[in-house]
């Protein structure tokens, strides 16, 4: 048995790099300690699913980047989702949700929860009287995304806020899409926020994690029910999210500043049929973007080809370093194809309505220099 304790090694000096602690459970000297640890007088570990101290780290940072009292890690954004959905909403109740939700998201309302006896009504919340009347009806939760994914529309977070509100609801925003780089829900009036931690914040497409924080009494219960339902976050992949985390607000920076001239020149480039970005002029919601969001419209960009499926199909094989990789956030820039990724079970109508088209192609734009963005996407447009 090796009785060492790791700081004995270490003497005076502290590492750099916080260490990765691979322990599944934690060794303690008797009874009392465990109650103490149990009951919240004192800080320790026992068990991994429960909390570990890489989780217990990365939700302190977030918690600051995020402006919130409390976060809670999780093993994916929609664990996350998941999670604070159990602790809010029981048999008999309802949540109001846009209608422009990732697919999973919109799967998760729709055809999981209404087994729990949980009903959702899905609104367009970027109509404020729509969502007011969908909300006179009690519902526990209003949930929306800051940037909606594919296809960008900005919600209006503060009027949402005051709207669930004057309703007894709480408003719940997924701010994957934006990040706290570009806004803070919490101080805008949501009552959580959460955020797929695998995509910009993780930022190098090697972690699976996902995140909720408030400012609220619910940390532990959302914490209970996380590890209840299995929904823990892994001590690896939080130690690697803690890296990216440190340079987030500069590829943020230089990803906004390549989606907006990107958004710029695509317009005027052969078979590009439109382009959706929220910085764009012509975009739906600029005014509001430009009013809510602070330092950037965010690095994703759509522009639909005029020749559907098959013209998707050439550009990505005459552009092969814009890698089809049905993610997004990292460093260098990807694509993807709502139609038969991210919104591949969507109804076709519900799609149609969306205006997710088969030749919908979705950036997650990087870091790189815009110029060499610009070469690659010149080949796959040229046969496109």
């Amino acid at each position: 048995m090796n009785d060492s304790q790791p700081s004995s090694a270490l003497g005076s000096s502290v590492p750099l790099t916080p260490p990765l602690y691979t322990s599944a459970v934690y060794r303690l000297p008797d009874l009392d300690a465990l109650d103490r640890i149990l009951d919240g007088q004192e800080s320790g570990f026992i068990y991994a699913r429960d909390a570990h101290p890489n989780s217990r780290r990365l939700a302190a940072l977030l918690a600051e980047v995020e402006g919130a009292k409390w976060t809670i890690t999780t093993s994916s954004g929609m664990a996350a989702i998941s999670a604070l959905v159990l602790a809010n909403v029981e048999r008999g109740r309802r949540i109001v949700a846009s209608h422009r939700l990732y697919g999973r998201t919109t799967q998760l309302f729709q055809q999981e929860l209404p087994r729990l006896g949980v009903q959702t009504s899905f609104v367009d919340t970027s109509d404020l009287e729509e969502t007011k009347k969908a909300l006179q009806e009690p519902a526990a939760l209003l949930f929306v995304e800051t940037i909606s994914n594919p296809l960008l529309r900005v919600a209006d977070l503060p009027a949402l806020a005051r709207l669930a509100h004057d309703a007894n609801c709480q408003l719940v925003v997924d701010n994957t899409f934006a990040t706290p780089i570009l806004i803070r829900p919490l101080e805008l009036g949501a009552d959580y926020v959460m955020e797929s931690v695998t995509k910009m914040i993780g930022g190098h497409s090697d972690v699976t994690l996902g995140m909720v924080c408030g400012n609220n009494d619910k940390r532990a219960e959302i914490a209970q029910v996380s590890s209840i339902w299995g929904f823990s976050s892994s001590p690896f992949d939080c130690w690697l999210t803690e890296r990216g985390l440190e340079t987030l607000a500069l590829r943020m920076k230089a990803a906004c500043a390549n989606a907006a001239a990107l958004a710029e020149w695509l317009p005027s480039r052969p078979g590009v049929a439109r382009v959706a970005y929220p910085g764009c002029s012509d975009h739906p919601d600029r005014e509001l973007a430009v009013r809510i969001l602070s330092g950037g419209f965010g690095n994703m960009l759509c522009f639909d080809l005029a020749g559907g499926r098959e013209a998707v199909n050439r550009f990505m094989r005459q552009a092969p370093n814009i890698p089809f990789s049905p993610s997004l956030g990292h460093t260098t820039t990807t694509c993807s194809h709502p139609a038969t990724t991210s919104h591949r079970y969507v109804d076709p109508a519900e799609k149609q309505r969306q205006g997710i088209t088969d030749g919908l192609i979705r950036l997650s734009v990087g870091i790189e220099e815009l110029s060499t963005i610009q070469d690659e996407l010149e080949k796959g447009l040229s046969v496109a």
